[in-house]
This record gives C-alpha cells, sequence and structure tokens, in this order.
C-alpha cells in the first residue's frame, strides 16, 4: 500500500537497507549483473568527513551525529547501573567508516559451531572461500588467503617499545608470539592486521561501492531513512522512508534485503509488524507475522580496560599532551602516511584461555600505548598503557526492542553484560591473568603498576564488580536475528525471514553466536555468501 502523498522512487529487482559493511557488498556483488535493478538505501550521508579516512579519526567519528546513530544502552545491572555509548556507523561504509580497522575472522570452531547448530554450508571451510574473494592481503594469497579482492589487508605502520615488552611479557607467562590471526586458531599474541590502504582507512564504501557506482543499475539514496519494510500479503514488495524530510517509497520485484546492522536491521523489522507479538501489540502495530527472535539474543563483547603506569618508556599519553609532539605527530603523517595518527584504536592483540580447562581461546586482548578515562576524553597526564580483554564467549544475552513507532526514536539496547555467573567468573580470571602478564620480566623493567581497577582488588566478587566498573562495549552487537531453525531464529541458513517471502537479512544481526573476535569481517564473508546464495535463488 502506498499513500498519495508520498514520491514513487522506482522499482528495483532488489533494495538493500542499509550502506554499511554489508550492504556495500550487496551493492557491488547484485549489481555486476547488468539485467538486475539495484537500489542502495543509507539514513546517512556520504563519507567526505575529513576524520573518517585518517586512522585515528575514530576518536572524531565515534559520538559524532554526522557518523555515528550515537545510541546508548539502558542502564546495565552488570556494569552497576551504568548506561554505554553504543557507536553504529550512520553514513557510507557505515561501521567500517568509524570502526577500529581491525581484521579478524574468529576462530574455525565458530563456524564449525554454526554449522552445527543446523545452519549448513556455514562451516569453516564453507566460509573461508569467501573470506578469500574479497581479499587483498599484503603478503600475496596461499590457502588461508585472498589478494587483489576489494578488502585491502596491511601491517600497522607504527611501532612502540611497551608494546613489544607486552609481547614479550606474554611470552613469558605461555602465550606465544604469532605473526598471523587469521588461519583458523587465533592463539597467540602479535600484531593486528588492519583496513588500511598506505596509512589511509579502508572502507566498503570505497573497496566495494567507489568501482560499483558508474553502473545504470544501481542507485544509491543517501539520506533516506527506511521507516518500514512493505508487505503485499506475505510476501516484501517495497520500503518506505523519508529523505529530506518527505516520505517516499522504492519498490521491490524480487527481494528486499536486510543489512542495517545488528540494532537497525530488528528495529525495523518491528517497526514493519514483524517480531514478538506481544511487543507489537503494545503499540499498536500490525502484527504481519509473529517472530518471538526479532530483537532477542543480543551478543557483545564487553572489554575490561585494565590501566599500568610505566616509567622509562615513551607512550601516546606524552605526545598527545605536548604542542611539539601533536606537531610532530601530524607533520609524519602529513608527509609520510606513518606514526601515531595512523592507529588502529589498538595495536597489539593476543588471544588466551582464562583457564586451562578451555577448548579454544576464549579471551581477546586489545593493547593500546595510551591510556584515558573514556573514548573522547584527554589522555592521562601520566605515561601508560591500557590491556584490554575481552570475553571471547559470552554467555550473556540481551535485546533490541523498539520504544515507540517513530522510526527515528532510538530503540532500547539493553545487552545485559555480567549477567552470569560463568560471565563474572571469567572475568576475574582476565583480570588476575592480566596481573600477570604485567608482573613479568619484559614489563618489570618499566615498572608497570596498576593504575585500574586497582592491585587492592583481590577476591572474585571485587573483580567481578570492579569489571562492572572499567567494562565497555568494544562495538560487537551481534544475533538479534539469528540464523536457525528452532521458535527463537528469524532466518533459516539463506538468510531468509521465516515465514515471510522475498526479506533476507545479511549483517551480523543473523550470527547464532559471536565469534571469537573483531566482528567487521565476518561481516563481509556474510554478505559474500549472501550474494551468491540470492543469484542462486534467483536462477532456480
Amino acid at each position: 500500500m502506498t499513500r498519495h502523498d508520498e514520491q514513487d522512487l522506482g522499482e528495483f529487482d532488489y533494495v538493500i537497507v542499509g550502506a554499511g559493511s554489508a550492504g556495500c557488498v550487496l551493492a557491488n556483488r547484485l549489481s555486476a549483473d547488468p539485467d538486475q535493478r539495484v537500489a542502495l538505501i543509507e539514513a546517512g550521508g556520504k563519507d567526505t568527513y575529513p576524520w573518517i579516512h585518517v586512522p585515528i579519526g575514530y576518536l572524531y567519528t565515534m559520538n559524532n551525529p554526522r557518523t555515528d546513530w550515537c545510541f546508548r544502552t539502558e542502564p546495565v545491572p552488570g556494569l552497576n547501573g551504568r548506561a554505554l555509548a553504543y557507536p553504529r556507523g550512520k553514513v557510507l561504509g557505515g561501521c567500517s567508516s568509524i570502526n577500529g580497522m581491525i581484521y579478524m575472522r574468529g576462530q574455525a570452531r565458530d563456524y564449525d559451531h554454526w554449522r552445527q547448530l543446523g545452519n549448513v554450508g556455514w562451516g569453516w571451510d564453507d566460509v573461508l572461500p569467501y573470506f578469500r574473494r574479497s581479499e587483498d592481503f599484503f603478503a600475496g594469497p596461499d590457502e588461508a588467503h585472498g589478494a587483489g579482492g576489494e578488502w585491502r589487508v596491511e601491517q600497522m605502520r607504527v611501532q612502540w617499545d611497551i608494546l613489544d615488552a607486552f609481547r614479550e611479557a606474554a611470552a613469558e607467562v605461555g602465550i606465544p608470539k604469532v605473526d598471523d590471526f587469521n588461519r583458523g586458531d587465533n592463539e597467540g599474541c602479535g600484531y593486528f592486521h588492519v583496513n588500511q590502504r598506505r596509512g589511509v582507512r579502508w572502507t566498503t564504501a570505497k573497496g566495494f561501492l567507489r568501482p560499483a557506482l558508474g553502473r545504470p543499475n544501481l542507485t544509491v539514496l543517501t539520506e533516506a531513512q527506511a521507516t518500514a519494510i512493505r508487505f503485499e500479503g506475505r510476501r516484501a514488495a517495497g520500503v518506505a522512508l523519508r529523505r529530506g524530510g518527505q516520505p517516499a517509497f522504492v519498490t521491490a520485484r524480487r527481494e528486499v534485503i536486510l543489512a542495517a546492522g545488528a540494532v537497525a536491521s530488528p528495529q525495523l523489522l518491528q517497526l514493519s509488524g514483524v517480531g514478538p507479538g506481544a511487543l507489537l501489540q503494545r503499540f499498536a502495530i500490525p502484527v504481519i507475522h509473529a517472530l518471538a527472535g526479532v530483537g532477542e539474543n543480543l551478543q557483545d563483547h564487553l572489554q575490561l580496560r585494565l590501566i599500568f603506569k610505566v616509567s622509562g618508556v615513551k607512550t601516546v599519553n606524552e605526545l598527545a599532551n605536548s604542542l611539539i609532539g601533536k606537531v610532530a605527530m601530524g607533520l609524519q603523517y602529513a608527509l609520510f602516511r606513518s606514526g601515531p595518527l595512523t592507529m588502529a584504536p589498538s595495536q597489539l592483540g593476543a588471544f588466551t584461555r582464562s583457564d586451562p580447562s578451555r577448548e579454544t581461546p576464549n579471551l581477546e586482548y586489545h593493547v593500546q600505548p595510551l591510556s584515558l578515562d573514556r573514548f573522547g576524553e584527554p589522555l592521562h597526564p601520566f605515561p601508560a598503557f591500557t590491556a584490554s580483554v575481552c570475553n571471547l564467549r559470552p554467555e550473556s544475552r540481551g535485546h533490541v526492542r523498539i520504544r515507540s513507532t517513530d522510526p527515528a526514536a532510538a530503540p532500547e539496547i539493553q545487552p545485559n553484560y555480567l549477567s552470569t555467573p560463568g560471565d563474572r567468573r571469567v572475568a576475574a580470571d582476565a583480570i588476575r591473568l592480566t596481573r600477570r602478564i604485567c608482573a613479568a620480566p619484559a614489563l618489570a623493567r618499566y615498572r608497570a603498576q596498576e593504575h585500574l581497577p586497582g592491585p587492592h582488588l583481590q577476591s572474585d566478587e571485587d573483580l567481578a564488580r570492579a569489571a562492572g566498573d572499567i567494562g565497555t562495549t568494544i562495538f560487537h552487537p551481534v544475533g538479534t536475528a539469528r540464523m536457525g531453525n528452532d521458535d527463537m531464529s528469524v532466518v533459516d541458513a539463506r538468510l531468509r525471514v521465516h515465514g515471510l517471502e522475498g526479506l533476507r537479512v545479511v549483517d551480523a544481526s543473523v550470527m547464532p553466536t559471536i565469534t571469537s573476535g573483531n566482528t567487521n569481517a565476518p561481516v563481509i564473508m556474510i554478505a559474500e555468501k549472501a550474494a551468491d546464495m540470492i543469484r542462486e535463488d534467483r536462477r532456480a
């Protein structure tokens, strides 16, 4: 159904909602068929903001309404009542335009587990070719990596003695040195690979969307917020949206594809009458299809940011708090595209076990040669580093639920961090392990002293509470439209929404369980695989 005051923006074979990490890949792959018309709808604007492209610019793109939805969570009991900023990209490239640029696939075990849950075709051997397909790996192709693809992967362009010392200390407590986290087993400590090209952030808008923009069968609509999926019976027939303050709609001949992320995709489904029946009825939304799992099963990685003061070694804190240091960093970047301005939020990583009984690593470290109270605030006036550690496989589950019928209103986001005894135990063990690393000889020479959470905290109870005080999101929400075959799943193994026609979800929300690492690369893989499935289903 359309209204007479709506602008008709055309009829397309595929309408993709969200020009983020998944949406840009889908737009490229689906529009490669010249006889298929594709529309890509993005609520944000073009990626012309200069800070998107300077790697350190994440400090200015997160919590900036120009590039970020600026969501906030509900107060989280496990975080001692704190609410967190919850960044999500609102610009071409989506989260790939504001994220940490870390290229991380996770573990082979993650995908084999998806397959064991009944999702045929999603095991490690199934998905590895899709990781390789789009990859442009700096060292060239081999059995694990691809080259010549759209998604550039490079080494860090900066080195810090304090990070080298942490790596040595990790080895001294049994975490081996490794050079590549992306071969199926990421156990060990090493430097992250990043999505950059010669010191400039590489986004899916650059890698996938720009090469396709000249195709006459691809239409990109920016500053166009989807407000509802339009249905004809049980078939998704198009998308209603607002652009320039005016209502409009696009028609989909074949499919509507939601690629708006783990917050916005379930929100749009609920606003459109697809979701938990009681929730929709509370807001008097006509129920097109009751699906209890829409918006449930929210999973995220909670990072515990431990800070250690040091002496006798340089950190970013001193440079950033010095006019000369700031000028030097700026010149180094302007002249050579190197130095601290090329830094991802974290440079050094480590994957290990919180206790020996774990089958594979369940902890990930992000180590930074700097410290601050929270993102957006000044760095500390003393030399220090931050060792952030997260539980890769949290038991806690949260939700995303609409709080009104207004598409512009932020939904209720409740991650429920640290809500299980198992998660609180892993948090306490992670803090103790971090202390062991920082007491090892390689760091002892720099007199590493715990600043947060504080060495006086020792008991399980104290450490779990401290985790609630220092924990914050590492920006990996997934699972809110999960893939599966049970009553709480939302899509099948081909990412088609259960019980409806012409509607898929292709983004982080379809992950049944969170991957063991950063989530951007898996989302690109999901979109690559989805594009193949969509083409196959069209020809069937």
